[in-house]
């Protein structure tokens, strides 16, 4: 009989097995580990999900095990199949707002009317494609209102989420996810909550898991620092800037708020994923391209002195 080898795995009756040499490098231990995957975070699939967690939390000073961050498929169009992202949820969103100082309360939610609808289409799950019908009673639309000291004034910020725009879709089709069929009030009001706390707070606030389950992700992701000029060097900063038309306002605030973020936390890497999870094209371009020259002008003066 053969005995295990205790520098491959950790504790054996984990479900998500993982080399002692990567825990030893994130600083847990095998009982730490086994508790993140068994009930931190309970539905994530695989190894490289939980690590992306611990990895967004260590960047960003998070106690992961507050879960403050969740584990969160989105369906991967070029792959054809669901990967693992790491997003905040509502409660982190609305604890980093509250802690600026200038969190000045919400107003209850209003919901439009009820709606019911039967969704039906091919959904991949993990037994493969299937056939599937679902009935769901919903709500139109949520707004909450969130309000901001900005000058000493209490300010009002209101947004308005629809349903139907908003709802997590299983793999690849139509049909809402499970969640969203159990909870339709509960899910589109924290969705309703992290737009409008996004709105009063552009520069801490940013998407959360509760409005990325369930949503594609485009495959034409490129990453400017390794895209090639014709001469066969990389572009620069100004040439990529140039080729992207105007942006509207929102998606430039919502960039530059996140870089913003990212270079107070030194978390490059999880606003890189952001990014690439938000926009595609020429606009991912152009934000991978911003975050990539706010990068290294972080670093030039550590590195000169």
């Amino acid at each position: 009989m053969s005995k295990s080898n205790p520098s491959q795995t950790t504790v054996p009756a984990c479900r998500l097995a993982i080399p002692a040499q990567s825990l030893a490098e994130l600083g847990l231990d095998p009982a730490t580990w086994q508790v993140l995957v068994e009930s931190i975070f309970p539905s994530a699939k695989t190894v490289e999900g939980v690590l992306l967690a611990v990895r967004y939390c260590q960047a960003r000073g998070l106690d992961v095990m507050k879960r403050p961050v969740h584990v969160v498929p989105m369906w991967n169009r070029t792959l054809a199949r669901e990967v693992e992202t790491v997003w905040p949820g509502i409660a982190e969103v609305q604890t980093t707002a509250s802690r600026t100082g200038q969190w000045a309360g919400m107003d209850p939610a209003r919901f439009g009317p009820e709606v019911e609808r039967t969704f039906a289409g091919r959904a991949k799950s993990d037994e493969g494609w299937q056939e599937l019908q679902v009935q769901v009673s919903f709500p139109a639309w949520c707004e909450v209102t969130v309000y901001r000291l900005v000058g000493g004034t209490r300010c009002p910020f209101t947004e308005t989420v629809f349903w139907e725009e908003s709802y997590a879709r299983m793999g690849g089709g139509e049909v809402p996810s499970a969640m969203w069929v159990k909870r339709p009030r509960g899910q589109l009001l924290k969705c309703a909550k992290a737009a409008s706390l996004r709105a009063a707070f552009p520069e801490e606030a940013g998407y959360t898991a509760e409005e990325m389950a369930g949503k594609p992700i485009d495959g034409d992701l490129v990453v400017m620092a390794e895209t090639a000029s014709p001469t066969g060097t990389a572009t620069s900063d100004r040439e990529s800037a140039a080729a992207i038309p105007t942006l509207d306002e929102a998606t430039q605030t919502q960039i530059e708020g996140l870089i913003q973020r990212a270079a107070r936390s030194r978390a490059w890497a999880s606003a890189q994923d952001y990014f690439k999870g938000r926009f595609q094209g020429e606009v991912l371009a152009y934000a991978l391209a911003e975050l990539d020259r706010a990068q290294q002008e972080t670093l030039a003066p550590a590195e000169a002195a």
